[in-house]
Order: structure tokens, then C-alpha cells, then sequence
């Protein structure tokens, strides 16, 4: 009696079902929905091909539509609503301006960062006035531009420091259409940038950095 009472006790213990192993807490930014999602604007091929390859390594964001021309890059803006979008100046069909100036008739709020490779103050200037949160060159470091996406992202402005000095000089004597709140910003992240806290220190920085002349 005792042996097949033993067995039986056997055969529930084995009936049992293992305990299943807890799943683990996906990690922060694996989530699509919780990315910055990305539009690339350039009429080169291999630029966009860098961008996308070097952006998709990131964890926190995805590109989300690729651009070959400024009219293609605002109807692919209407559709995706992107984050971030990253435009180039000289595009055939539409200017970086120009389809700056489309996408922000729709959405006054976009966030929009040019990338370029043109640093004269009037390409600055005008990128600028028409609404652009950044300002970057394409020999800028990887990482520089990774900041750069997740600052305006958050809702900062992003010009460095040499390319915000040309853009003080082309606005010298003449007004510059932007409000107080954007004007502010951009002095914030100048002071950032130079480590300064007032625009006194500001400028005796940028004249002993060579960055402006007095």
C-alpha cells in the first residue's frame, strides 16, 4: 500500500507544470513607438546611405523615410510626420529653403536641422529665418550630430558656435524675423557651448577663440 501510495505522490509531482521563467522588461528606446523617428532629405545617394546606416545603430532612433529632392522630402514629411528631419540645402525640384518653408506652413512646430555642406552666413541666415531648429556641417562628428537631433528633438536649437559668429555678423545692423523666445535660445546654447554665463564672457571668449573680430 505504501509503495503505490509513493507512486502515486510521484506521478502528481511530474504532472506538475515547470515554472515558467519570468520574461525581462524590454529595454528603454527598443520600443519603435518610444524612438525619434527621422526623415533624411539629400540628393546624394551615399550621404543617405550613411545617415540611415549611421542612425539605425542608434537605439533611441529610426529613420523613418528617405528623400532624393526637396519636393519629394515635404510629401514624405506630410506622411510620416516625422521627429526630426534632416534636409539638405541644394536639392533639385525644391531648395532646402524652400521645402523648410512648405513643411513649416504646415506645421509651424517641425523640427527641422539642415545639413550641409555651405557655411556662408547668407545660407545660414536664410535657413534660419525660415524657421530651421539646427544647423550642421556634414564634416561634423558622428556624435555631434546625434546631439544635435536629440536637442531639437527635446526642443532646443542647435548652431555651433563658428556658424552662429557668421550668423551674428550677416544680421549685424538689420533684423532678423524670429522671435524673442528663438533669439533667446540660440544665445543659451552659445553661452553653452563657450562654457559663459553672461555676453560679456561670451564675447571675450569668441574674440580670444579667433571666432569673431572687434
Amino acid at each position: 500500500m505504501k509503495s503505490k501510495k509513493k507512486t502515486a505522490a510521484r506521478s502528481k509531482k511530474s504532472a506538475k507544470k515547470p515554472k515558467s521563467t519570468p520574461k525581462k522588461a524590454p529595454k528603454a528606446g527598443d520600443a519603435k513607438g518610444s524612438r525619434i523617428t527621422v526623415l533624411i532629405a539629400d540628393d546624394h545617394s551615399v550621404v543617405r546611405e550613411g545617415l540611415v546606416s549611421l542612425i539605425t545603430r542608434k537605439t533611441d532612433m529610426t529613420v523613418v523615410g528617405e528623400a532624393g529632392n526637396g519636393r519629394e522630402a515635404v510629401d514624405l514629411w506630410k506622411q510620416h510626420r516625422p521627429d526630426v528631419t534632416l534636409l539638405d540645402l541644394r536639392m533639385p525640384e525644391l531648395d532646402g529653403v524652400g521645402a523648410l518653408k512648405e513643411i513649416r506652413s504646415n506645421d509651424e512646430k517641425a523640427r527641422i536641422i539642415v545639413l550641409t555642406t555651405f557655411d556662408g552666413d547668407e545660407d545660414i541666415y536664410r535657413a534660419i529665418q525660415a524657421g530651421a531648429k539646427g544647423y550642421l556641417l556634414k564634416d561634423a562628428p558622428r556624435e555631434a550630430l546625434m546631439d544635435c537631433i536629440r536637442r531639437v528633438h527635446s526642443g532646443e536649437t542647435c548652431v555651433p558656435v563658428h556658424l552662429a559668429a557668421k550668423l551674428a555678423q550677416r544680421v549685424s545692423g538689420s533684423a532678423l524675423f524670429i522671435s524673442e523666445g528663438t533669439v533667446k535660445s540660440h544665445v543659451k546654447s552659445i553661452f553653452a557651448k563657450l562654457n559663459v554665463i553672461s555676453r560679456t564672457e561670451a564675447v571675450a571668449n569668441a574674440t580670444r577663440r579667433g571666432l569673431i573680430q572687434l
